[in-house]
């Protein structure tokens, strides 16, 4: 077994190779004047099973692109078996036409990753459960719940509501509520534009209670911030949100400084930007442990799927 690493995020591979005890794979990553890529691989890797860990977040293109590359550098070097292993999956919230003449972009890099070599694919909260069948190829899809419910359940809230900050998060929010012996809340929102939410009406009673508002993503935190308000506004203590992936694209960043909530966790299947880090609510999980043991029993060909079973912890 190999694992290697793009650019996006080397210190989660990083972790992830630690777990394994395993040594990170050698491969030179350049870029051109003209701004054109360059992977080589130093390692062996006929006949091996490899790991190539790359998040397609920011910049988006830039990394999809190494991640294209790098798997068509391994498959060319005669790889035995190739895994992407795609943390964050950009573009996932483009699996739909909801108007007409737009793209179904999550499709078409699905299908890239398929032709540029990958074998299979492991990834961590796609946003949508049917992401899985835009691959021709196996998908093992992890949830970034195995490990935010381990570490709220450790605070030991009182008082707890699990509130969705949208109806399309409810089936997310009820893992928590199973988890972590919570009331859910829901929050039907509307949106104005492509970065702005209104908070319009909320589902269940949060007046006394604490909150701990979970979603997949916060990208310019406009649900997360408007519902948040919302709560609050209806008598709700303290606030916590937990979310996957911790995108804080746009105004996102001056949102959550104004917002009132008491605590930010995501994991970091997206590497936490300088910005990010000076705002000091914003606690880091990380998901190394959960993507190794995932790596571990495809290597093994073992069950991917009884870690939800079990509910395995991760430090």
């Amino acid at each position: 077994m190999k694992v290697f690493s793009g650019n996006s995020n080397p210190a989660l591979a990083s972790a992830i190779c630690q777990y394994l005890s395993a040594k990170m794979g050698k491969a030179t990553v350049e870029q051109f004047p003209d701004g054109e890529k360059f992977i080589r691989v130093e390692d062996d890797v006929r006949g091996t099973d490899c790991f190539v860990v790359q998040s397609t977040c920011n910049p988006v293109d830039e990394n999809l692109m190494e991640l294209l590359i790098f798997l068509d550098c391994l498959r060319r070097a005669s790889a035995r078996r190739i895994t992407a292993v795609v943390p964050y999956f950009g573009y996932a919230r483009q699996d739909r036409k909801d108007e007409g003449r737009v793209p179904i972009t999550a499709k078409l890099v699905a299908n890239l990753m398929t032709t540029a070599g990958a074998d299979r694919v492991l990834g961590v909260d796609l946003h949508a459960h049917q992401l899985q069948g835009f691959f021709d190829i196996p998908v093992d899809h992890l949830t970034g719940e195995l490990v935010l419910s381990e570490y709220f359940g450790n605070k030991n809230i009182k008082d707890l509501t699990v509130v969705s900050p949208d109806v399309g998060n409810i089936k997310t929010a009820s893992l928590y509520v199973s988890s972590l012996g919570a009331d859910l809340a829901i929050v039907h929102k509307k949106r104005l534009s492509g970065d702005t939410v209104e908070a319009a009406e909320l589902i269940g009673d949060v007046k006394g209670r604490n909150i701990l508002m979970v979603d997949d993503i916060i990208a310019t935190a406009g649900t997360v911030c408007s519902a948040a308000q919302m709560v609050r506004d209806r008598g709700a203590k303290r606030i916590f949100v937990g979310a996957t992936h911790g995108v804080f694209a746009g105004q996102a960043l001056e949102r959550l400084s104004k917002a009132p909530i008491d605590e930010i966790v995501v994991t970091d299947t997206i590497p936490l930007s300088d910005e990010a880090k000076a705002l000091g609510r914003i606690t880091v999980l990380s998901c190394a442990a959960m993507i190794g043991e995932a790596i571990h029993r495809i290597h093994k060909n073992e069950s991917v799927s009884s870690l939800f079973r079990k509910k395995k912890k991760f430090d």
